[in-house]
């Protein structure tokens, strides 16, 4: 049996990857064999405990996670330093040796926390890990996530607010996931601001918008003019889909998705 994409090659201008919580539905072998007949070179969100099957198969863990404690205890909160060091500092030199660049980070919540001291928080933490993330090559990631809807009280629930503590740590190896579905939902003006702010973002991820379900027609997201936009930075990363499938062959939805961000 031909795979799907053999007749239509992908042009090669998007690294393509995709959320495993996703597909859950799936098993990890599952997933890569479907995927790579898309043309996918990465998943998203694995841990180390999976790394075997990804290479197994000839794809990269194209963000990786498991040193986060969730995502609303995070950096931004002292309380949670010495256990987010702790798992930071082992779980950097496990992604380098593992051949990985990325690893995902979470301000955490609020609780009350304003925004300078949310970035000070940050800052104390994340400065001990920096050095560690440059010897290894690793780049630590924070997603933006909304605070409307899904994440609520969120500190980084805004690109500025991500970009100040990428100015203010000043270093190649933190950087922010933009989030397009989270960010057209708490802000919108989604292709200027990957325009302006590209180079402090390392990754993206996608979804629908309203609802986080597929990215065709039925949602209001332009995916193919966003797509351009990115490309036209130069952007050289992975552009995740991490969209809720509705759709009952969810991998059907999967292929169309690519299709649609293969510009």
């Amino acid at each position: 049996m031909e795979s799907p994409m053999q007749n239509h090659p992908l042009k090669g201008n998007i690294n393509h990857s995709v959320c495993r919580w996703c597909f859950n539905d799936f098993s990890l072998d599952e997933l890569c064999i479907e995927g790579k007949k898309m043309g996918l070179t990465g998943i998203d969100l694995v841990g180390p405990k999976d790394w075997p099957i990804l290479k197994k198969h000839g794809l990269q863990s194209s963000m990786c996670n498991g040193a986060e404690i969730n995502l609303v205890d995070g950096f931004n909160d002292k309380q949670f330093h010495k256990i987010l060091i702790k798992n930071y500092s082992e779980m950097i030199p496990m992604v380098a040796a593992a051949g990985y660049k990325n690893l995902i980070c979470f301000s955490g919540n609020r609780r009350g926390i304003d925004d300078e001291t949310g970035w000070n928080n940050c800052l104390e933490a994340l400065k001990q890990l920096i050095p560690l993330a440059e010897q290894h090559q690793v780049t630590l990631v924070m997603e933006l996530l909304n605070s409307k809807i899904d994440h609520h009280d969120y500190q980084c629930s805004k690109t500025a607010w991500g970009v100040e503590l990428c100015k203010r740590l000043d270093s190649e190896n933190f950087k922010l996931l933009y989030d397009i579905y989270h960010m057209q939902v708490d802000e919108g003006d989604v292709i200027s601001t990957i325009k302006n702010n590209q180079q402090y973002f390392a990754h993206y991820h996608t979804a629908g918008v309203p609802g986080r379900n597929e990215i065709d027609e039925t949602q209001e997201l332009n995916y193919p003019a966003i797509m351009k936009a990115i490309a036209e930075t130069g952007f050289k990363g992975f552009v995740a889909q991490e969209f809720i499938p509705k759709n009952a062959d969810r991998m059907a939805s999967l292929k169309q998705a690519i299709s649609i961000c293969d510009i």
